[in-house]
């Protein structure tokens, strides 16, 4: 790094500056660090990267330089405002963190403010008479949420037009909607389709590879589910097989119903996995993303009678819940149970393990959700999620390394998928997002785990709750490198096919040599299937095109008629699909 770039980052913040945040001062300064930088700069990194050392480094390098005065810094929540002014007074950037519009000038005794969106949409003309009073840096945290309305949109390019410097900072810069972001660069593409540029952007992939964030093990459960129409009927569905869209989301509902058995035996399974990581890392924590309060104060209510400790309770009206979040990131305490709030920014590092007992759907929403689990603290801390078998989550946890713009000339979708946008995910209204307008009575929902879904792969088979084979998978070592991880996943999912068969044909000497059998068949078809629904979820083609284009591009007959031979084979032509296209 040139000598403008100092090795060590800022105190407080990080131990050093990671390749990617000396990159990215690089591309900001020039490689020799003599530039004054661009007006506009749009980072685009994954959760748990370090995203706000990046961005303090970069404001205290520009104050130090006399090219700002002050900082303004717009978050989405008010418990992120608080978070960024601890941070920045750690390397000597003082922040206040409780300035409103009512207030006046800042205070001399500060640097700068920080404020949320909702409060720049407020009053705009009041803070672009502070931008233009001295030289601003304004750093814009998750930048996504200034195109959460065109009004809101409106509200921040007027505030901070005059801005000297405007930082962007993204983890998941893609939205639901067509709302242009402020400031943000898009570049129409072949297709005639306008997507966002980002200035420099370091993805979950490479994050990965550099050990920066932690690889997620996905833990899918499927179940029986019966309900109770308004009409009185009765209607049985299981979770993990395909069906229509309204029995899709009801079968979820049910499965998320505190008054099932789906959603204790998923607590309970969680917490023995919580237990096995605990052995290696003895803080590390679990997170229940719930979708309204009713809900939460229920599963945390199960959480206590499975563990004999109570769980932290986080909800969007509780005034306290930023001390809340801060007391639970500080102590040992196993479980917090939480109402959407703390689905991005909230930085709780030893979270562990997590359970996704929200019917909120966007891929915005389920990415940032995710990312409260990745940021890594050592080399082999893996993360693991357990999750409702739904076709959509399976889409998006296939998808994890899949890197996306934000796509403006598009028409929003109609398919019930893309749901309520992440300003209204994190809402205070609490009403689930998927079939709502059907209402109806659990009667009985039942777990049954299903598979695992790491680094584009499907491991397991179905297996009942507290069986010898689902506690395979939950204890899996908490220590390991991501080959490490796949590896351990081929074997026990092999171990698993061989006592199947074992039980099956009464045969203890029988193995997996035989993989023309009827149950390996199954398997390699709902594998082939599972990577089919991922691509899906990537490239938007049909399901019916991949499976056409995988026959001629290897071969064979349709899957019914496959042997598990071919299937093999077009398992690892969409696996090379898949690798190209990352790479």
């Amino acid at each position: 790094m040139p000598p403008a770039f100092p090795e060590r980052a800022a105190w407080g913040t990080a131990s050093s500056l990671r390749a990617w945040q000396q990159q990215a001062l690089e591309a900001y300064f020039g490689t020799d660090g003599a530039q004054p930088g661009p007006r506009d700069f749009l980072t685009v990194a994954t959760p748990g990267a370090g995203k706000t050392t990046f961005a303090l480094r970069l404001a205290r390098e520009l104050m130090e330089r006399r090219i700002v005065q002050s900082i303004t810094v717009v978050c989405p929540t008010e418990h992120l405002k608080r978070q960024w002014a601890e941070s920045a007074a750690r390397v000597g950037i003082k922040i206040d963190p409780e300035w409103q519009n009512s207030d006046g000038p800042v205070g001399k005794d500060f640097d700068g403010v920080a404020v949320t969106y909702a409060t720049v949409a407020a009053r705009p003309a009041l803070h672009r008479n502070r931008t233009e009073s001295r030289k601003y840096l304004v750093i814009f945290d998750e930048v996504h949420h200034a195109g959460d309305g065109l009004s809101w949109g409106d509200a921040v390019r007027e505030a901070f037009e005059p801005a000297t410097r405007r930082l962007a900072l993204s983890g998941t810069p893609f939205r639901t909607d067509i709302n242009p972001i402020p400031f943000v660069q898009y570049e129409e593409g072949p297709d005639g389709v306008r997507r966002s540029q980002a200035d420099y952007t370091y993805g979950y992939g490479p994050a990965l590879a550099d050990g920066v964030v932690r690889p997620v093990i996905f833990l899918a459960y499927a179940g029986e589910m019966r309900w109770r129409t308004r009409a009185g009927d009765e209607i049985t569905a299981t979770l993990g097989e395909p069906l229509t869209q309204d029995q899709m989301a009801q079968a979820w509902r049910a499965a998320l119903d505190p008054k099932g058995d789906w959603i204790k035996q998923v607590l309970a399974a969680a917490d023995r996995r919580l237990t096995e990581l605990r052995r290696v890392i003895p803080d590390a924590g679990g997170l229940v993303i719930a979708t309204d309060h009713e809900t939460a104060r229920a599963y945390a209510g199960m959480l206590k009678a499975v563990t004999g400790q109570s769980a932290t309770i986080v909800l969007s009206d509780d005034p306290t819940a930023s001390k809340k979040i801060k007391k639970f990131a500080g102590t040992e305490d196993r479980w917090m149970v939480a109402v959407r709030m703390v689905s991005e920014g909230v930085d709780i590092p030893r979270l562990s393990v997590g359970v996704y007992a929200t019917s909120t759907s966007t891929p915005l929403f389920f990415a940032q959700a995710i990312g409260r689990f990745v940021r890594a603290r050592k080399r082999g801390e893996t993360a693991s999620v357990f999750l409702p078998s739904v076709p959509t989550l399976m889409g998006h946890a296939s998808e994890m390394e899949e890197e996306r713009d934000h796509v403006l000339d598009r028409p929003v979708r109609e398919d019930g998928l893309d749901d309520d946008l992440i300003a209204e995910a994190n809402r205070k209204e609490d009403t689930p997002d998927v079939g709502e307008e059907l209402p109806f009575e659990t009667v009985e929902a039942s777990a049954t785990f299903d598979r695992v879904l790491y680094d584009g792969g499907e491991f397991g088979m179905h297996a009942q709750p507290g069986s010898a084979e689902e506690e395979e998978y939950l204890g899996i070592p908490g220590l390991l490198e991501p080959d490490q991880v796949s590896a351990l996943l081929r074997k026990r999912q092999a171990d698993q096919l061989a006592g199947e068969r074992r039980r099956k044909t009464g045969d203890p000497r029988a193995d997996r040599a035989d993989r023309t059998a009827a149950e390996d068949i199954a398997a390699l078809r709902r594998e082939l299937n599972g990577l089919v629904n991922a691509w899906n979820h990537r490239t938007g083609q049909p399901q019916g095109v991949i499976h056409n284009e995988l026959r001629r591009a290897c071969g064979g007959p349709p899957v019914p008629q496959a042997s598990a031979a071919e299937i093999r084979d077009r398992i690892a032509k969409i696996r090379d699909w898949a690798a190209k296209r990352r790479h």
